[in-house]
């Protein structure tokens, strides 16, 4: 992971503004995202943002859930001094240094979500990791990640691709910041099928596992802690 963190770390000041011309339909992205943790059954859950970065799915959270008490966990220290810049007016956001894919994801939570961070695991990291979701939901919890997927087939795949490249040299970002941009995906992405990704939150013990949006490789899924169940 260090060689991602270093990579995030040189990213954080342009990692925002970025975003929108990256990311097809971010904001419909996002808010598929919000829309599924509002399915939740509360007004003022626990919640964690997993890759939190510099808080872009949290701070549209907090809009749908103003009261709830944050954590947001990242293994990229600047990035995460964006997000306190962000949250700089609220006083119930904790933020957690750390290698999310090994340390101790710091308590137990009613609300999971991350965007655009699990895809640079390794699958077996993110198999891993889905069995620390489960157990740090309490029961009636949702998880939610908002994330990029491989095509099911090489031609699926080849397609995605091309669209997103695109869309990317058809933005108002420089040959060179596009050209950035596809390497560090080249580099950092590893990206695996959404059915193998779904088989293993049902085999981690969640239930309504369900594909709630997509947009080529741009995906949003979910699954539940039914109350009571354990692994």
């Amino acid at each position: 992971m260090e060689h991602i963190k270093r990579a995030f770390d040189a990213g954080a000041l342009q990692y925002d503004a970025q975003r929108t011309f990256i990311i097809p339909r971010m904001e419909e992205f996002y808010q598929a995202a919000v829309w599924t943790a509002a399915g939740w059954d509360g007004e003022c859950p626990e919640i964690l943002d997993i890759g939190a970065g510099t808080g872009l799915l949290a701070a549209r959270l907090v809009t749908r859930y103003p009261s709830a008490p944050l954590t947001l966990i990242d293994f990229s220290e600047t990035m995460l001094e964006k997000a306190r810049e962000r949250f700089s007016d609220r006083k119930n956001v904790r933020y957690i240094v750390s290698d999310y894919s090994r340390a101790d994801l710091g308590g137990t939570y009613d609300l999971i979500c991350s965007a655009l961070s699990i895809h640079h695991l390794a699958n077996e990291d993110k198999e891993h990791l889905y069995n620390r979701i489960f157990n740090a939901l309490n029961p009636g919890g949702i998880f939610v990640n908002a994330d990029q997927v491989m095509g099911e087939s090489p031609r699926i795949q080849k397609r995605f691709i091309e669209y997103w490249d695109d869309y990317v040299r058809n933005g108002p970002l420089s040959p060179g910041e596009a050209a950035e941009i596809r390497m560090r995906r080249d580099t950092l992405d590893r990206n695996e099928h959404l059915g193998t990704q779904l088989d293993w939150l049902r085999e981690s013990g969640f239930s309504d596992v369900d594909v709630i949006y997509k947009n080529r490789m741009f995906v949003v899924f979910t699954g539940r802690r039914e109350q009571g169940k354990r692994r």
